[in-house]
């Protein structure tokens, strides 16, 4: 297991301080996928701070001495802290919110040049593969959703990664007791599921873009070869992966400079993907899924135990589904259906919410997150249950989403005591029926998308030469046998990744995710609750403090998890209701929330969150 101390032994040897806005050491998935079953032992890393003095002293022209001379925005001050403040923005022609500034230019530099919001869509997956790869890249794979403003489509585009075909349920070795006894679910070549991010994006864009893959693909290449800065919080996830990026040689010849993190500000090329990414632009997705790439992927994982094959590579496909909707207060919500479980959860949590008025409670107020939170746990508690990939498991997607149901579990809210609740009976109500992005354009084509390569630096495996991390996605199924997310060749494991997208009379009003494994849903559900009920700018809503309840692998179901922004009597009254409370410190690592708003003029507006790198540009 990846350990926080890990990164605090290495800080003393170099005489600095572990970083906040962090993703947690591998078993808690900040930033990325988590175990579905919520069965790794980890615990909650604390905010601190990151000094870029993290080299050797040969190594020493600080990275927070230069910030601010490119002239570019940065997501860290002089002093290399990750600044909270400056990530929204604004445009009459379209905005991009994406967790890297980088990869947020790229996607206003695709529409300033004439494409639209599927071309900018590509350019940023590609361009975030480079620039924040801990957390996503070409070897992981995620959804995106879609919504035409010319045809009124909504279209759900599933590139999650599937179980290889020589991959069994039960193949984690585990002691008497049902506990793992090694890191190989989440950790080297037996976590690597099949990867689907080249063939999703470019079904995308041959399918809904409007630009070559000349055109969206070499702003990303550029940045591989000419280099990126390497922000507080990159920094800090090298640091609490030291011990990975050692394990894993490839990877640390990637991410270690001169065998130790980056320093804040340093510049970080890499020429390996620079040429991968080129071979996809000029061959396709078979550059990637058949031939040398191929071979050295399956060769990688193979090296490290897995069972990842050229048959599985060959015959990966990008599924199109239809998205789960629901309604809120009048607004149309669409989001992500299995096998991501977040689009249901979220549209389960908002029917719940909807019984109640939230804005005459007043926001963050003891009567509104004692509400929220008890909608939050009977959600997970459903979600736990009955959430897997309908292509094997039946699901009562209509039970989950039912006004009925909801209304049934919103009664059941005491508003005096905090209550343990189990899963609901949603078939009762069965009809027939980790990184974020979010672009919008002013014609109110939306997209928002939504991957990962799950843990921070993934399974660690990198095909040598090619620049890379393999997923670890295996590690979203159930380690145990007999479950609905159990392992299957061929299954796509339980996600919480969910790309949502906000109308109002068919037109659009907002597009919203974030990564954060299971709290991807609680945050998502926060901010659009923020906007709607209590008429909030997109930036303040994603900004403001937040809980967590429910399903998550650090607490137990009914710990709320509350920033310290929130004041001390509202978290004291929830106490006094019979709530376990964990203070986390101002600001909770994740989930870190990217979003798009179109004003009643008009005019987009994107918010970004200050937990992370995230940053919002317009044009």
């Amino acid at each position: 297991m990846r350990k926080k101390q890990l990164a605090l032994v290495l800080a003393a040897v170099l005489g600095i301080s572990s970083a906040g806005c962090a993703a947690p050491a591998k078993g808690t998935g900040a930033g990325t996928e988590a175990d579905a079953s919520g069965k790794a032992s980890a615990k909650e890393t604390s905010a601190g701070k990151t000094s870029a003095e993290n080299a050797p002293e040969a190594d020493q022209e600080s990275g927070a001495e230069n910030a601010g001379k490119s002239g570019e925005w940065k997501p860290y001050d002089e002093n290399g802290q990750i600044k909270r403040d400056d990530r929204d923005g604004t445009g009459k022609n379209g905005v991009v919110s994406t967790g890297k500034y980088e990869a947020s230019r790229i996607g206003a530099d695709i529409i300033e040049a004439g494409g639209n919001a599927v071309d900018a869509a590509v350019a940023v997956g590609f361009a975030l593969g480079v620039c924040e790869p801990q957390s996503s890249g070409i070897g992981g794979g995620g959804f995106m959703l879609i919504h035409s403003a010319e045809t009124g489509e909504n279209v759900f585009v599933d590139f999650r990664e599937p179980a290889p075909a020589g991959a069994w349920a039960g193949m984690w070795p585990m002691d008497e007791d049902g506990e793992l006894t090694d890191e190989t679910k989440w950790l080297g070549g037996p976590s690597v599921a099949v990867p689907g991010e080249v063939k999703g994006l470019l079904y995308a864009l041959d399918t809904y873009g409007t630009m070559s893959r000349e055109e969206v693909m070499n702003p990303a290449i550029r940045l591989a070869e000419e280099g990126y800065e390497v922000s507080a919080v990159l920094n800090r996830d090298m640091m609490e992966e030291f011990e990975v990026l050692q394990q894993f040689e490839e990877c640390g010849k990637l991410y270690l400079k001169d065998g130790y993190p980056y320093s804040v500000g340093d510049t970080l090329k890499n020429p390996d993907l620079a040429k991968t990414l080129s071979m996809i632009r000029d061959g396709g997705a078979d550059a990637f899924y058949k031939g040398e790439v191929a071979e050295a992927m399956v060769k990688a994982v193979a090296d490290a135990g897995g069972v990842l094959s050229m048959e599985d590579l060959e015959n990966y496909d990008v599924k199109l589904r239809t998205p789960v909707s629901g309604a809120y207060r009048g607004y149309e919500v669409l989001s992500s259906p299995p096998p991501s479980s977040g689009g249901t959860t979220i549209v389960e949590i908002l029917n719940i919410l909807e019984n109640f008025d939230l804005k005459k409670m007043g926001h963050n107020s003891t009567e509104h997150l004692h509400t929220l939170t008890e909608a939050m746990k009977m959600a997970y508690q459903d979600r736990g249950y009955f959430a897997a990939d309908t292509d094997f498991i039946d699901v009562p997607l209509g039970g989950l989403s039912s006004k009925e149901y909801a209304a049934s579990l919103a009664a059941r809210i005491d508003p005096d005591k905090a209550q343990i609740f189990g899963h609901g009976d949603a078939w009762g109500y069965e009809s027939t029926d980790t990184t974020h992005y979010s672009i919008m354009d002013k014609s109110g084509n939306i997209v928002a998308v939504t991957k990962t390569i799950n843990y921070v630096f993934g399974s660690g495996v990198v095909p040598a030469g090619y620049g890379f991390i393999m997923n670890d996605e295996m590690d979203d199924f159930d380690a145990e046998t007999g479950t609905a997310n159990e392992v299957q060749p061929g299954k796509r494991p339980m996600s919480s990744m969910s790309p949502t997208i906000v109308l109002r009379d068919g037109k659009p009003v907002m597009t919203v995710g974030a990564p954060g494994s299971q709290r991807i849903i609680s945050g998502v559900a926060q901010v659009i609750s923020n906007v709607i009920d209590f008429d909030m700018d997109i930036q303040d809503a994603i900004s403001a403090p937040r809980i967590h309840a429910g399903s998550d692998w650090t607490t137990s179901d009914e710990t709320i998890m509350i920033e310290t922004r929130i004041p001390q009597d509202v978290i004291e009254g929830l106490k006094k209701l019979g709530h376990p409370v964990l203070e986390t410190g101002d600001w909770m690592d994740y989930p870190c929330v990217q979003a798009v708003v179109m004003l009643s003029d008009g005019t987009l507006r994107g918010g970004a969150d200050p937990r992370r790198d995230g940053k919002a540009v317009g044009y």
